[in-house]
């Protein structure tokens, strides 16, 4: 767990929080988790592309996470699986994001009391991110045949035993948000699919797609 700037003044805080540290909850399951919510007609198989914009200058998520979640989202809920090619484009792009950290007084607290509340759940401090985002959906050719935009939010707590380390908690938050607002987006899709499929399949295969090996290599 990354240490406090501040811990230093407290020999005897420092060395609980460095001890407790790995008490911490472990962020890799709710990294991997992808709420299973499948849209009723789903999309026949696209390519799928992200663009991170904003989130380049944020402290949390890292480059490759808004395809990574995307990507799971659109095999979890949204596009057909293929063994051969795919029709088409789904593109996510983050147009916004404002992180904030609250309840940093909390940590004050925990110095003068040589970090004792750790122990037993006490916060430190919160991240908040709030996002918004868009789907792009585009045929073979990159003619655009619909936008879905969603706003996400999340909240997560920077604690021992119940939260997560300073490290994690900035990239969890964004993950979240971004998951968030594809919640938003997934029932437009739901509703757009029966327009946008033939749509789709009249538009022809990408050439040379990817989404093939990614899922292949998922399921390996």
């Amino acid at each position: 767990m990354k240490a406090f700037p501040t811990a230093a003044l407290y020999p005897l805080g420092s060395a609980l929080l460095l001890l407790l540290a790995p008490s911490c909850m472990s962020v890799k399951p709710f990294m991997k988790a992808t709420p299973s919510a499948a849209i009723s007609n789903r999309l026949p198989a696209v390519e799928v592309t992200a663009d991170q914009g904003p989130l380049v200058m944020n402290d949390g998520a890292l480059p490759e996470d808004p395809l990574e979640v995307f990507r799971k989202e659109c095999q979890t809920n949204l596009a057909e699986p293929t063994d051969s090619a795919s029709f088409g484009y789904a593109r996510f792009v983050v147009k916004e994001v404002n992180t904030t950290r609250t309840g940093r007084g909390l940590q004050a607290l925990q110095f003068v009391t040589f970090f004792i509340p750790s122990v037993f759940g006490a916060p430190l401090e919160w991240y908040q991110t709030k996002l918004q985002a868009e789907v792009q959906v585009t045929n073979a050719n990159g003619d655009l045949l619909g936008t879905y935009k969603g706003t996400g939010t999340s909240k997560v707590k920077v604690a021992m035993y119940h939260g997560f380390s300073q490290s994690d908690a900035p990239r969890l938050a964004d993950v979240m948000a971004m998951r968030a607002a594809l919640a938003q987006i997934r029932p437009q899709l739901d509703t757009a699919a029966a327009r946008l499929r033939p749509l789709l399949l009249a538009g022809g295969t990408v050439e040379n797609p990817t989404l093939t090996k990614s899922v292949t290599s998922d399921r390996q």
